[in-house]
């Protein structure tokens, strides 16, 4: 497990070093670590301290799955689901699921993130066949029609499947976790997997929000699973990571996130942010209604982006890639 991360701060006026080959720079970065209090360190100082930790921040990373440049790339929510929070049941059949997929598609999603079982807070789990029959069928029909796919699972089976029917990447909120069998399925399949933070289950995560160090304990665990990754032969290029807003975090822990999202950098992956009509933004903007958030996941978006966010997971695609 790792004692100290290198986490930049990141500006878009030219200033420093390039941010992992991009458009982004930085002139300074945060020193994180349980020895004491982060330190701001300019560029000199990094390299003379910890020039390993500096390099990782400047070294491209992989575009995954032949994505368009520049990031970040925007990413569609296909929830095959009757209880996601925002939009379960919108999509009940097959031939609805793949026409919405279809019009993300069009309004500028370059991956479909298709999901047969909602992972929200609270959600029961649904069985083994069932999440099957909900995803395999979509994600054929758009995989069949050029479109780039990744399958929300935790269950090794679909994820396999997923992948036979086309599935271009797995998205796992348990970072792999939760069969014993995870990591070398994803190893096997040789596609793209994103690791989320998370602890426990739907039904019970939310009541494991406790944390020493809210930043450095996600860190410190995301880290940890990336390194069983790496270990089980599963390479670097193919992983990223997701922190996690919502999953097993407070309202405002989950604003503390998306505020720190260049912290997660430190990791030299690429990030994932899944802010869109969360329960925090409603918290932020006094919206208890999911279909009130729009202005709020925009505002969300956009900050993520300026992070450095590789990719965004969002409802509202077209929105969205406007803001872009």
């Amino acid at each position: 497990m790792k004692q100290r991360y290198l986490a930049p701060i990141l500006n878009q006026s030219g200033t420093g070093l390039p941010f992992a080959g991009g458009a982004l720079h930085f002139a300074q970065c945060r020193l994180l670590g349980r020895a004491g209090p982060a330190r701001v360190l300019s560029i000199a100082e990094a390299r003379a301290q910890v020039p390993e930790l500096l390099d990782m921040l400047q070294t491209p990373q992989q575009t995954i799955i032949e994505l368009p440049d520049p990031w970040p790339v925007i990413m569609g929510i296909v929830n095959i689901t009757p209880d996601s929070f925002h939009d379960g049941g919108r999509q009940a059949t097959s031939a609805a699921a793949v026409a919405h997929g279809h019009k993300l598609a069009a309004e500028g999603a370059a991956i479909l993130d298709v999901g047969g079982e909602s992972t929200r807070p609270g959600a029961d789990p649904v069985s083994l066949d069932e999440e099957l029959h909900r995803v395999v069928p979509v994600i054929e029909a758009l995989a069949a029609d050029g479109l780039k796919v990744s399958v929300d699972t935790r269950k090794p089976e679909v994820m396999t499947a997923a992948v036979d029917a086309g599935a271009h990447m797995i998205n796992d909120v348990t970072a792999l976790t939760h069969s014993p069998d995870s990591v070398s399925c994803a190893r096997d399949l040789a596609v793209p997997i994103v690791l989320m933070h998370s602890r426990g289950e739907p039904e019970t995560m939310q009541t494991m929000t406790d944390y020493d160090d809210l930043i450095l304990d996600i860190l410190d665990d995301l880290s940890a699973r990336v390194d069983a990754c790496r270990a089980a032969g599963i390479p670097q290029e193919k992983i990223l990571i997701d922190p996690g807003l919502g999953f097993a975090k407070t309202a405002a822990q989950s604003a503390e996130l998306l505020r720190r999202t260049a912290d997660f950098h430190a990791l030299g992956l690429p990030v994932l942010i899944g802010a869109s009509r969360k329960s925090f933004i409603g918290y932020l903007t006094d919206t208890p209604r999911s279909e009130d958030r729009l202005p709020g996941s925009l505002a969300a978006a956009m900050w993520a982006a300026q992070q450095g966010a590789a990719v965004i997971r969002v409802h509202d695609v077209p929105e969205t890639v406007q803001v872009m």
